[in-house]
């Protein structure tokens, strides 16, 4: 498969990876932007996976209100100065977050904020569903691994697929930004409300 021009400048734009690293991600992974992210992540390349670990303490609090106030998001994104906070790519990176969590629901951050106990009783739904369904005991259990991936990126606010673009999930919008603006940026927490919505644990907070 040709290795585009193109497409090296989206792995670059995603990892900010430098040019020939991308190119040798790009041609042993087969074109795949995915699996080439992998590739870079693995091998230490990815310069927004290097920055991840770096501490983000300033950011901004977004407030998003939606369909004549009945929807209402706080959200906090967190970076790591003063500068980028008032950058306006990094406040128009958390506009789009508030959109999509208006939009779509999530209830925790990332999937490591799922409880645990809530983990155990979505598996025990999916074995038994597996069950009824008649399948052997080592597909059942690749059908139960599959049911949970989907439980996460319907959950969780990093894995949701991004509302703007379904080829990216909320997580490759922030990845692609800190390699922009070369700085960690974290998702801290958020709140939805919604009038008329039963209260529920508030905010999620990663």
């Amino acid at each position: 498969m040709e290795i585009t021009a193109d497409i090296v400048k989206q792995l670059r734009q995603k990892t900010g990876a430098g040019m020939m690293d991308c190119k040798r991600a790009l041609t042993e992974a087969e074109g795949s932007l995915d699996r080439a992210v992998e590739l870079l992540r693995e091998r230490g390349l990815s310069q927004a996976a290097k920055k991840a670990g770096r501490e983000a303490s300033e950011g901004l609090v977004e407030s998003y209100l939606h369909a004549n106030g009945r929807i209402g998001v706080l959200l906090e994104v967190n970076c790591e100065t003063d500068f980028v906070a008032r950058n306006q790519e990094f406040r128009a990176l958390v506009h789009e977050i508030a959109l999509q969590i208006a939009a779509s629901r999530p209830r925790c951050v990332r999937r490591e904020d799922v409880p645990a106990e809530e983990i155990a009783a979505e598996s025990r739904i999916y074995e038994a569903q597996a069950a009824n369904e008649g399948k052997p005991p080592q597909i059942a259990q690749r059908i139960v691994q599959g049911r949970l991936e989907k439980f996460y990126q319907e959950t969780c606010l990093m894995e949701q697929v991004y509302i703007k673009d379904d080829k990216k999930r909320v997580q490759d919008l922030v990845t692609e930004m800190i390699a922009k603006l070369g700085e960690n940026i974290q998702v801290r927490r958020f709140a939805r409300f919604e009038v008329g919505e039963e209260a529920g644990p508030s905010p999620q907070e990663a």
